[in-house]
């Protein structure tokens, strides 16, 4: 890990908010990520978001309205880009697959394995370089994201229960097996073997009561998204959470669709979620 470099750095609520580029090991590229610390000594918990496809680091940044919150909770918040980038990186015409599109699992497939390894990336170093570079007491981090992001909080908080205290997300990708977007991906990023599927599918995690390490999981899904009933499908949680057993707070929210003005509605609502079982 090197090459760790501040490109931009604002106060806000009090804090600063630093947009950061380093070299990845995992992916074998610069990766960029923004990183807001609160006024203070710390070490403080670290809140990790994970956007959605075709964002960078820069969506939840500049559209979630979280620092206000964040700042008087004293939370870390990162939010790291949603895929390796660069002209030597494999990419797909479509906005689903390629650069934008991680999905945050670890390519085992020709032409994405070389550089798409966000599992690694996320789980392995990303949570040791804010450790070595930011206040931040990572033996206490929450996870959250929205839609592919909320897929891969899910998935990596119980693929990873030692790494995170505490998981919710944002009308996430529920069953990627069952839905046109995770299939496409996980075809080409983890070819024709649906075993290998399991792991990266968080309905299908739940069932084997994968949650149990987590006291609850708190879900926001709108009502007017119009991805709802072909990509996230909320219900398939729902059904995996009664077989284990697994709590879990699914909210649906009437008027609300997939953009950012539905997450900046609800984010002070996760924040708090996140503190009371980070602080405890």
């Amino acid at each position: 890990m090197s090459g760790f470099e501040v490109t931009a750095e604002h106060k806000v609520a009090g804090g600063r908010l630093q947009f950061v580029k380093h070299e990845s090991a995992s992916t074998q590229t610069p990766m960029a990520l923004s990183v807001f610390v609160p006024e203070g000594e710390g070490p403080f918990p670290v809140f990790l978001w994970l956007s959605g496809l075709t964002c960078t680091a820069n969506n939840f940044t500049e559209k979630a309205g979280a620092y206000k919150r964040a700042a008087e909770l004293g939370l870390i918040v990162v939010a790291p880009d949603t895929s390796p980038r660069g002209e030597t990186v494999a990419n797909d015409e479509a906005y689903d697959l390629g650069q934008g599109a991680g999905f945050y699992v670890n390519a085992t497939e020709s032409p994405w394995a070389p550089h798409f390894q966000m599992e690694s990336y996320i789980t392995e170093e990303l949570l040791p370089l804010i450790a070595d570079n930011f206040p931040a007491d990572t033996s206490r981090v929450g996870i959250s994201g929205h839609s592919m992001g909320g897929h891969g909080a899910l998935t990596l908080a119980m693929n990873y229960p030692h790494l995170f205290r505490s998981v919710s997300a944002f009308a996430p990708i529920a069953s990627p097996t069952h839905c046109p977007w995770g299939q496409k991906a996980f075809n080409a990023y983890l070819g024709a073997d649906h075993s290998t599927w399991e792991r990266y599918d968080a309905a299908i995690r739940l069932s084997k009561g994968k949650g149990a390490p987590f006291d609850n999981i708190l879900i926001d899904q709108g009502l007017a998204d119009s991805f709802l009933e072909t990509q996230l499908m909320p219900e398939l949680l729902e059904q995996a959470a009664n077989v284990s057993g697994q709590k879990i707070t699914l909210r649906r929210q009437e008027g609300y669709d997939h953009s950012y003005y539905f997450i900046s509605s609800f984010i002070d609502d996760h924040l708090d979620f996140h503190t009371q079982r980070l602080k405890n």
